[in-house]
């Protein structure tokens, strides 16, 4: 049994989280921190959770988690915060899956220019692993540090990679169009998330300066082995949950429609959470699950490429527990099907 504790309790990925975590066969929950005062319980802070979870919010305190035995932390806080929370623990031997952007950007220099702040914790962020299975999954195992991914760059990345992989597509010419359910906002009220501005509408955001962009672009260049460069366009839709994206890409050669679905059955052929499909996936398909549903089509020469995520579960605490499956030498898709 691994015992574990969960920093920023009263977001929605640490709720998704805490459900997952409730059915591992090997996990248990021994803390949950917050930065609230007041300190609620976690069944007061997600009324879902009700009779499922005994345990109240608590302030963090490295040496405390230390005490009470914890071995894995999974951390739901903010960007910039979680660096500063991280550290000690790291220092104290406990292995962390860390959910925010910290850890994500391996140059500290394109962190600060996209974030706006100075990374305070090099040394860590010299040995973090890129947490995405499917790509890293042998060094995921001895990883003491985990940059969990963000959920449009799942989407992204998983429906570039046997393209790029393979050099089949030119790799300056690449569009990704996503768009994400309000959910992806997190839980603090924003005002182009309250329900007025955001119902029966649909709008792009951070068009051309979208965070997300350096880490596509930086893993698809680890992928390719060269630099890849990607247009991101992001969108938000009236809807509570999911990501739906649409990929164009130049080919190098003909494909058929047939070839490509055989291509990505190949190289996914050990991923038990990608879903190669004939027919064109849709949000509620992978909906609750950890599940990434994806397919292809050539369209006059070029290759689209269309990929679901359920962005709350595969696209945050889902791939978190399946990054700590690995970790922690259990079954991969343990307490995820």
């Amino acid at each position: 049994m691994t015992k574990i504790a969960i920093l920023g309790g009263t977001g929605y990925t640490a709720c998704e989280l805490i459900k997952i975590l409730l059915r591992h066969p090997h996990a248990e929950i021994v803390a949950v921190t917050s930065r609230d005062e007041k300190m609620p319980s976690v069944a007061e802070s997600h009324p879902s959770l009700a009779g499922r979870i005994d345990l109240r919010m608590e302030p963090f305190d490295a040496d405390m988690l230390v005490k009470k035995g914890v071995q894995c932390v999974f951390g739901c806080l903010p960007h910039g915060a979680s660096m500063e929370a991280i550290a000690p623990l790291l220092n104290r031997g406990l292995r962390v899956v860390d959910l925010s952007a910290d850890y994500r950007l391996r140059d500290p220099n394109v962190y600060a220019q996209w974030y706006g702040e100075t990374h305070h914790d090099l040394a860590n962020l010299a040995h973090a692993v890129y947490g995405l299975p499917e790509i890293y999954g042998d060094d995921i195992k001895a990883a003491t540090l985990i940059a969990n991914p963000g959920c449009y760059p799942q989407t992204g990345i998983l429906g570039l990679a046997p393209l790029v992989a393979g050099k089949y597509v030119s790799l300056k010419d690449i569009i990704i169009d996503s768009k994400s359910g309000v959910s992806g906002g997190g839980r603090t009220p924003k005002p182009n998330f309250h329900f007025p501005e955001c119902n029966e509408s649909v709008a792009a955001y951070n068009v051309g300066h979208h965070r997300h962009t350096p880490e596509i672009e930086q893993t698809l260049s680890e992928i390719a082995g060269e630099p890849v460069e990607v247009i991101f366009t992001p969108h938000l839709i009236p809807m509570d949950r999911g990501i739906f994206t649409s990929i164009y890409v130049t080919p190098h050669r003909n494909f058929t429609d047939a070839q490509l679905l055989d291509l990505y059955r190949e190289y996914y052929r050990n991923a038990p959470f990608v879903r190669v499909t004939k027919q064109i996936p849709a949000t509620k398909d992978s909906a609750h699950s950890n599940f990434i549903d994806m397919t292809a089509r050539v369209v006059r020469g070029r290759i689209v490429v269309l990929v679901a995520e359920d962005n709350l579960v595969r696209g945050a605490s889902g791939v978190a527990v399946q990054n700590f499956n690995q970790m922690f030498g259990y079954e991969e898709t343990t307490a995820l099907r």
